[in-house]
């Protein structure tokens, strides 16, 4: 049985302190969440969800689950500027062939966070 994807929707990362987690994604996005509760804090990014989930301990596997890559117009000045954030380095921008190029970040919390300019990729 085949299962229809309709591409992402949302990603949502675990953290043990949401609010920090809520201040550094606001900043290092440039967004204000649009749904902001106790227990799940919500951006739009470009019609998509990030979500915040609470976390009473550091999530098991924190930082080795999967990437999702946010499209980006300028890989390199995206991941400056998460640096610059306060994310830590994982992979530099990289050009992966086609003109397409990704670079990963870790948040403050672990998760991995992946940007991808890709001049492919178009929305329905």
């Amino acid at each position: 049985m085949a299962t229809n994807l309709h591409g992402l929707r949302t990603v949502v990362y675990t953290t043990t302190d949401l609010q920090a987690t809520k201040e550094w994604y606001s900043k290092a996005f440039g967004i204000e969440p649009y749904f902001d509760e106790v227990f799940y804090v919500g951006f739009n990014v470009g019609g998509y969800e990030l979500g915040l989930h609470p976390a009473e301990s550091t999530p098991k596997g924190s930082g080795y689950g999967g990437t999702a890559y946010w499209g980006v117009d300028d890989a390199e000045a995206a991941y400056n500027n998460l640096i610059a954030a306060g994310a830590t380095a994982l992979e530099k921008p990289t050009e992966v062939g086609g003109g397409i190029v990704v670079a990963t970040v870790a948040d403050p919390w672990g998760n991995s966070l992946g940007i991808i300019y890709n001049p492919h990729f178009k929305l329905p």
